[in-house]
């Protein structure tokens, strides 16, 4: 795969518009997360440093292209200037003279901010005027943003057609480190999928079978699987209408030659609450008043087996009830052995979702993972297979 990256693109003397991913959690008017503004400093200071002015296009919340004065990304601002450490001078609008009279009365070192791109009924629809109304402000495009690249809107898709364009440092890293999971992966790869349901990741499970060489499934959707088998457990989670698209893809996996890992033994309880009274039993002897919360240490060592065959691994979603203890114990541990294996440098570990970086970071492991996607559904819809969009239009 080939896009240009900002070493490729003359920037000294221009007006870099630059798509960025700042739809951050808020606690009232104060920015409670700042991670996304963190992330996105590397570009910036690079688009500095190389004679650009930095002017950036963002997104917040879902005013559905009316102004929407509580989701205006003034809000943004304060957290985004001590973040950055630059001046950060905001704009009312996102087009027009307003946002031209903003951009020309800042400094080479300042950054521009400008208004909500969503306030446009045009930003959703990939309008392609209102991409030229903001093409119009600049020279040249970054996309930054992979986190909203699986959707076409004006300011991710067909701005990136009217203007030359580039890679930001964020969305370069997030590419190779994709490409470097399922494109042209370092073999064996074994993909850790977890999650409530089956039906949710279809298209993901449909996927990976055809590209790795093990596939875990955890958390409800591997209750699902047991059932498909044949196996009764008790009052878990499962969907038991999905048992034939179950036994579909374990077939699919079949023909593939994708080894399915499934729990063997699985933490039992009659609660769904910390610290509830539970027990270890083997994968069909749940009882009929009990549920499935967690994987068991049997099924945890065999994984941490394959994890030890490997070199690639893939993660997206927990292998259990991870937000409650005891039930997080699955996930923790083999969280904590792939964060071990990277270290050593035997495995190259990807992995990407909101409750699986939750996990990770609960299980301590998240900052030793070779990369982690903070992206959610750009990040699944690339592991099913799927052209985003924003990556697509930079190609051309």
């Amino acid at each position: 795969m080939s896009w240009k990256t900002l070493d490729d693109i003359a920037l000294a003397g221009k007006t870099v518009l630059t798509r960025v991913d700042i739809n951050v959690p808020m606690e009232g008017d104060r920015v409670s997360d700042t991670t996304r503004i963190d992330k996105i400093r590397p570009t910036v200071e690079d688009i500095i440093a190389r004679g650009g002015k930095v002017v950036l296009l963002a997104h917040f919340d879902r005013p559905k292209g009316k102004v929407v004065p509580e989701m205006s990304l003034g809000r943004i601002a304060p957290a985004l200037e001590a973040s950055l450490g630059r001046k950060v001078i905001f704009a009312t609008e996102s087009t027009g003279a307003v946002a031209k009279a903003a951009i020309a009365s800042a400094a080479q070192s300042d950054v521009v901010l400008l208004e909500n791109t969503r306030f446009h009924a045009g930003e959703e629809k990939n309008d392609p005027a209102l991409a030229a109304e903001f093409a119009a402000l600049g020279d040249v495009y970054v996309n930054d943003a992979f986190s909203a690249a699986h959707r076409a809107h004006a300011s991710t898709e067909a701005l990136a057609r009217a203007l030359p364009h580039a890679a930001g440092r964020l969305m370069e890293a997030e590419l190779k480190a994709l490409d470097a999971a399922l494109g042209t992966p370092a073999r064996p790869v074994i993909a850790v999928v977890g999650g409530a349901k089956v039906s949710t990741k279809l298209d993901l499970l449909g996927n990976l079978v055809g590209k790795v060489d093990h596939l875990a499934i955890g958390g409800g959707m591997a209750n699902t699987f047991l059932v498909a088998q044949g196996i009764e457990v008790g009052k878990s989670l499962a969907e038991r209408d999905m048992a034939d698209t179950a036994r579909a893809i374990l077939k699919k996996a079949e023909e593939t030659g994708c080894q399915i890992h499934l729990p063997v033994d699985v933490v039992v309880a009659r609660e769904f609450k910390a610290g509830a009274a539970s027990q270890i039993t083997n994968a069909s002897g749940c009882p009929a008043d009990a549920m499935i919360l967690d994987a068991g240490p049997e099924t945890v060592a065999r994984l941490k087996a394959v994890m030890g065959q490997s070199a690639t691994l893939i993660w997206n979603g927990p292998l259990g009830a991870f937000e409650i203890p005891p039930f997080d114990a699955a996930t923790v541990a083999a969280a904590k052995e792939a964060a071990r294996l990277t270290e050593a440098g035997r495995l190259i570990s990807v992995a990407g979702g909101g409750d699986t970086v939750a996990a990770l970071n609960q299980a301590g492991a998240a900052g030793a993972f070779t990369f982690i996607s903070t992206a959610g559904g750009a990040f699944l819809e690339w592991m099913e297979g799927k052209e985003l969009p924003g990556v697509a239009a930079l190609l051309a």
